[in-house]
Parts: structure tokens; sequence; C-alpha cells
């Protein structure tokens, strides 16, 4: 319990910063989910739900589903 202590006065900012990277990686997250769900994509779906990278995958994977019409 202290080194959570000591760590939070080392680093005041830090928590900020984690809740700030977990709502970012929530949105698009959610908005990747709910694209790859509605396009049958079963392996980008899978893909995007079990690994966290700070919404980069459900980034790329939108701007690769963008110009393509749903079918």
């Amino acid at each position: 319990m202290e080194n959570l202590q000591q760590l939070h006065d080392s680093f005041p900012w830090l928590l900020p910063v984690l809740i700030v990277v977990m709502l970012w990686e929530a949105v698009w997250k959610v908005i990747a989910l709910w694209k790859s769900a509605r396009n049958n994509q079963l392996a980008w779906f899978i893909c995007i739900a079990v690994f966290n990278t700070a919404g980069i995958l459900p980034i790329v994977y939108i701007l690769m589903q963008r110009g393509k019409a749903r079918t």
C-alpha cells in the first residue's frame, strides 16, 4: 500500500492519463466491434475484443472498412 502512495506522489498525473487512455480505447473498441458485427466479420470481432491496443487496432479496422459498403 505504501508503494502505491509513493507512486502517486511521484507521478500525480498518471491516474488521469490512464483514465483518458482507457476511455479512448473503449470508445474506439465499441465502434469497431459494432461495425465488425454488422459486417459479419467474426475474425475482426474476436481480435478487436481480445487485444487491447490503446485504440490502434479498432482505428485500423475502421479506416480499412471506411470505403466498403455493407452487404
